[in-house]
C-alpha cells in the first residue's frame, strides 16, 4: 500500500535546502522494504536536486552558476523578458525551474533510501525572498 506525505520547507532566499533526513524518516516510518520514493515540489519557481552533501562549497557554486546562467530580469542581458509582475527574480526563477527537475525518484531497498555516500536531497529555491515550499512524498512498493 502506498504511503504519502507533504513536507513543508521554509526557505530564506536563493540556495539549496537539504531535507534528506526528513525524506529518510518518512521512508523508515512507512515500513516498506523495497519500492520507489517519488518526490514532487508543488511550485513553479523552485526545483529539486540530488547533489553532494559533504562540501558546502558545492551548493554555493551551484547557486552561483545558476545565478550567472539566468541573471535577474533587471540585468541588461535579460531585457527581452516580459513577465516581471513579482519582481526581477520572478521570471528567472521560472526559467531555472524549467531547466531543473521538479520531481525525483529514489529507490528504496531494505527499508532505506538507496542514495550514494555523499548524496543529499535538496529543494533549490530560486526566489529572492523567503517562501514556504511543499514537497509531496509518495512511497510505493
Amino acid at each position: 500500500m502506498p504511503s504519502q506525505s507533504v513536507l513543508s520547507i521554509e526557505t530564506k532566499g536563493p540556495g539549496l535546502y537539504e531535507f534528506t533526513a526528513r525524506a529518510r524518516a518518512f521512508v523508515e516510518q512507512a515500513g516498506i522494504g523495497a519500492g520507489l520514493l517519488t518526490l514532487f515540489v508543488r511550485h513553479t519557481s523552485c526545483s529539486l536536486l540530488i547533489q553532494e552533501n559533504a562540501d558546502p562549497d558545492v551548493r554555493l557554486d551551484l547557486d552561483a552558476f545558476f545565478r550567472r546562467l539566468v541573471p535577474p530580469a533587471d540585468d541588461p542581458a535579460m531585457a527581452y523578458l516580459v513577465h516581471r509582475d513579482e519582481g526581477p527574480d520572478d521570471m528567472p526563477a521560472h526559467i531555472k525551474a524549467a531547466l531543473m527537475p521538479v520531481s525525483l525518484s529514489v529507490p528504496v531497498m531494505n527499508g532505506r533510501l538507496v542514495l550514494g555516500t555523499w548524496q543529499g536531497i535538496y529543494l533549490f529555491e530560486h526566489r529572492a525572498r523567503p517562501h514556504r515550499r511543499e514537497v509531496v512524498l509518495h512511497l510505493a512498493a
